[in-house]
C-alpha cells in the first residue's frame, strides 16, 4: 500500500492550526437559521470569506473548527451575517455578494464570466455568446459555459457520450463521403460515410442536447419569490432570471422591480428549479 506524501510543516495547516479564540464573541449572536455570513479582516475593506447556511451558527462552528482553514481563521478579526427567508435566499444573496466584494478566499463565483451557451443553426452546433443575445429571451440554446473554449470541450464531451460525428459537428474538417477516424474505431456511428442518414445524426445530437437546454424567461416581467422562515419573510425581486434584491413588502418589491435586469448564470442555476416547479409562492410585480 502507497502511504500519503508528507507534508512539511511549514505548508501544513494542521500544524498552525488553534482555536481561534479571539472569533468566540462573535457566535453569541449567530441563529440556527437561515442566511450569510461574512468573515472580515481588519478594516472590512475586503472580506475574507462569504458563505450561506440554513444554519449559521452551525455551518461557522465547522468553519472555526476546520484546521484546514487555518490561515483564513488567523487573519479574521470578526464575523458578521445577515439573515434570510430561506435556502433559496442565502443562495441568491450569497451569490449576489461575492460578486460586489470580491472576498480572498471565494474562489468559483468571485469573477463575472463572459457566458457562452450552444446554439443550433442549419442544423450544426455553434457557440453564442452572451454579448450578442438576450440568453433570457433566446430560446434554442444549449448549457451555460464560461467560455469558448469550454463550450467546445463540452461539445467534445457529448460527441464522446453518443457517437456523434466530430465532421457533422463541426469540430474536424473531411472531405465528402469519407469516414471519420472515430468511425473506424465504432466511436462514430458513420454519417461521414453514409452508414447514418444526416437526418438520425440530427435527431441523435438534439436527443443529446435537450437535458442542457436552457428555459426563456416564463415571465412577462419581473416577480417576488415569497420565503418566510419564522417570523421572517421575504420577496425575492427576479427578472430574466436575475436577482434585483429582497423586500419585506410588496411596495419595496415593486421599487426592486424597476432595476434593469439582465441574464445572470448564477441567478439561473439557483432558480430555474423552484421558479418551474413552484417550489414557492410566486407574486407577478
Amino acid at each position: 500500500m502507497q502511504l500519503p506524501a508528507r507534508r512539511h510543516p511549514q505548508f501544513d495547516p494542521a500544524s498552525l492550526y488553534a482555536y481561534p479564540e479571539h472569533l468566540r464573541a462573535n457566535l453569541q449572536d449567530l441563529p440556527a437559521a437561515p442566511g450569510v455570513y461574512i468573515f472580515h479582516a481588519q478594516g472590512d475593506s475586503l472580506p475574507l470569506y462569504i458563505g450561506k447556511s440554513v444554519n449559521l451558527r452551525s455551518r461557522v462552528l465547522a468553519h472555526l473548527r476546520n484546521p484546514d482553514e487555518a490561515r483564513m481563521l488567523r487573519q479574521a478579526t470578526h464575523i458578521s451575517h445577515i439573515r434570510t427567508a430561506g435556502e433559496i435566499g442565502a443562495l441568491l444573496l450569497e451569490a449576489q455578494l461575492i460578486k460586489q466584494q470580491q472576498p480572498l478566499y471565494n474562489q468559483k463565483l468571485r469573477r463575472n464570466r463572459q457566458l457562452c451557451a450552444l446554439q443550433l443553426r442549419d442544423g450544426r452546433p455553434e457557440v453564442a455568446h452572451a454579448r450578442d443575445m438576450d440568453f433570457a429571451s433566446t430560446p434554442g440554446l444549449y448549457g451555460l459555459y464560461s467560455s469558448r473554449t469550454a463550450a467546445l470541450q463540452a461539445l467534445h464531451g457529448l460527441a464522446d457520450a453518443h457517437a456523434l460525428c466530430l465532421g457533422a459537428l463541426g469540430l474536424e474538417k473531411l472531405p465528402p463521403g469519407r469516414a471519420c477516424f472515430r468511425a473506424m474505431l465504432q466511436r462514430c456511428q458513420g454519417v461521414c460515410c453514409g452508414r447514418e442518414t444526416p437526418a438520425e445524426h440530427a435527431q441523435r445530437l438534439l436527443a443529446a442536447l435537450e437535458s442542457l437546454q436552457i428555459a426563456t424567461w416564463p415571465y412577462p416581467g419581473p416577480i417576488a419569490l415569497q420565503e418566510r422562515c419564522d417570523d421572517l419573510q421575504q420577496l425575492h425581486v427576479v427578472h430574466h432570471w436575475c436577482y434585483l434584491g429582497s423586500a419585506t413588502s410588496l411596495p419595496q418589491a415593486r421599487k426592486l422591480a424597476k432595476v434593469a435586469a439582465g441574464f445572470d448564470a448564477d441567478g439561473y442555476k439557483i432558480l430555474c428549479r423552484p421558479i418551474l416547479t413552484g417550489q414557492l409562492p410566486i407574486v407577478q410585480l
